[in-house]
């Protein structure tokens, strides 16, 4: 039974480094040591360089708390300030862990952010369809991967057969054998995945599918790159994951979710995930299988929507399994390069909020504090993201709106 476990883990991890174009640095070591954070591999370019992981002056400056101007459209001021970050305790071997508690979160550190306007919902894909007819933009899920795009990650394309390299992106298989299926061991969920061929940001079920009565719905099957491309092109950013976790409580507070401690308060969901033990029993007592639109569940104290499930949220870090214990107080943007044990010498960045898949039993991804990551050229239908302006970007902000309703005016 292992062996046949371990085969059918391996055919579907290889399958999602295909989708993918996972990059996969040659030299990369995954043991974690206190100088990951103070100089970058070769890999990592100068460009690529977190200027917050160096050794920083002290910034003695106020925090930014008020709003210099009003708010954009469709954009939310989140008030800078002092807050306790991740998780100030993880649960022993043998202890209960009911919240799903994930090493990632630990310790809780003090943080410092000034403050920013971040959108109010997830990028949706009326406005993704805005960007794409505006730049003809194609995602990477809508082309079809070559092995130069595997070779420039450091991946062994001697691995990759011909037939494997096809446009497409990865979904939840609802035809999964339940008989078959082996949990409690790391990585399981990877049974109910599949790369589906054509499945992108338009089709999202795959070439069957569309995007009719989808269009207030999160956009989704990006990878980093598709996401961070719309951003420069409305003059925004992807929230850091402090920025994101920040936001998420409603400016710092001690919060479990984003709208407090109980999951189900007086019977009533508050985000859009999985109801019943996944994979296997879906109850559906939402009423969505896959996304919602974006401000179907109530706004957080901050006004922002779908801080919690709906869909993973991608932010600007790398992901590092020991960045908190090295994290700067103020205004963090992430480690130099990303580090994960699970998956050594795989580039990742931090993703956020949960989704639809999440869970009670599996997943706890809606809680304000839990972490995720993913492959910078990894999409999946339940990826998406949202943006950000901080005081710093207002005049490339506004020089940005200014050419894009200079270009939709010549039209």
């Amino acid at each position: 039974m292992k062996s046949v476990y371990s085969l059918l883990i391996a055919t579907i991890v290889v399958s999602c480094l295909l989708l993918a174009a996972v990059l996969a640095p040659t030299g990369s070591d995954a043991t974690t040591r206190d100088d990951d954070f103070n100089a970058a591999p070769p890999e990592v370019s100068a460009a690529e360089e977190d200027s917050s992981a160096k050794t920083p002056s002290v910034d003695t400056r106020p925090l930014i708390v008020e709003a210099p101007r009003p708010a954009p459209a469709g954009m939310v001021w989140v008030p800078g300030g002092r807050f306790r970050m991740g998780i100030d305790s993880f649960p022993e071997p043998g202890e209960e862990n009911p919240n799903r508690i994930k090493p990632d979160e630990y310790p809780a550190h003090d943080v410092e952010l000034d403050g920013f306007w971040m959108d109010e919902t997830p990028v949706t894909n009326r406005q993704f369809q805005e960007f794409v007819e505006a730049t003809g933009y194609v995602t990477f899920a809508e082309k079809v991967p070559t092995r130069e795009d595997f070779a420039k990650s450091g991946a062994d394309v001697s691995l990759i057969p011909d037939e494997a390299l096809k446009a497409g992106s990865m979904c939840f298989n609802s035809k999964f054998d339940p008989d078959s299926l082996i949990t409690g061991v790391p990585n399981w969920e990877y049974q109910v995945w599949m790369v589906v061929d054509g499945a992108n940001w338009k089709q999202p079920g795959g070439p069957d599918t569309n995007l009719e009565g989808l269009m207030d719905h999160p956009v989704v099957h990006v990878t980093w790159d598709d996401a961070v491309a719309y951003c420069e092109w409305v003059g925004k950013r992807l929230p850091t994951e402090a920025e994101f976790e920040y936001a998420a409580r409603s400016g710092g507070k001690d919060l479990l979710y984003p709208w407090g401690d109980e999951l189900v308060p007086d019977g009533k969901y508050m985000a859009n995930f999985w109801q019943g033990e996944f994979p296997t029993n879906r109850l559906n007592e939402d009423g969505f299988l896959t996304t919602s639109p974006v401000k179907t569940y109530p706004p957080n104290e901050l006004g922002l929507y779908d801080m919690a499930g709906n869909v993973w949220e991608w932010c600007h870090d790398y992901f590092h399994i020991d960045y908190y214990s090295n994290s700067p107080l103020r205004n963090p943007k992430g480690p130099k390069f990303s580090v994960d044990p699970q998956e050594p010498g795989i580039v990742k960045r931090v993703q956020r909020g949960g989704s639809f898949l999440c869970n009670i039993n599996s997943c706890t991804g809606y809680r304000t504090g839990a972490r995720m990551r993913g492959e910078i050229t990894s999409s999946s239908f339940h990826n998406g993201f949202r943006c950000v302006v901080d005081t710093t970007m207002l005049k490339e902000f506004e020089a940005a709106n200014a050419k894009n309703a200079t270009d939709a005016g010549t039209e």
